[in-house]
């Protein structure tokens, strides 16, 4: 976590790690085991400061990030569930349900048509199905409306 530490005058000025040099402030943030000036624990994407109360640190492959950025980098949005595997969080999905999907997964589990904007897709035991499959399996099953 972060700690803000008040300066008392007399001790020696700390080396800051964002920008090495002395913090003469009379706060100082303590993160990482490290010092920094306020405004020098920040974000590595979107420059928020860190030292804001509440905010978390999150750190990977030398990146300082807060918690938003961190997810959308190095989170998870879940398991493909047509191909089963992991989609990382900044990838585009698509959802029906409670399934996430790639967006080159999400495609008729039987002619494995793509699905266009507006396209009308069926979820039918977790099969993702066009209205044409869809309407062709319920013929088969018998229990198509009657066409009057």
């Amino acid at each position: 976590g972060i700690q803000i530490i008040s300066v008392q005058p007399d001790t020696k000025p700390k080396g800051c790690a964002g920008c090495n040099r002395k913090i003469k402030d009379r706060y100082l943030l303590k993160a990482l085991d490290k010092y920094w000036h306020e405004d020098c624990l920040k974000c590595a994407c979107c420059d928020c400061r860190l030292g804001e109360v509440g905010s978390t640190l999150y750190t990977k492959a030398n990146l300082i990030l807060c918690r938003r950025d961190y997810l959308r980098l190095f989170g998870v949005t879940g398991n493909c569930a047509a191909c089963s595997k992991l989609i990382p969080a900044f990838e585009m999905v698509m959802r029906a349900k409670d399934n996430v999907y790639h967006l080159d997964c999400f495609a008729c589990q039987l002619c494995n048509q793509r699905f266009c904007v507006g396209d009308k897709f069926f979820l039918k035991n977790n099969m993702i199905l066009c209205q044409t499959d869809y309407e062709e399996g319920l013929m088969k099953e018998g229990y198509a409306p009657q066409v009057r």
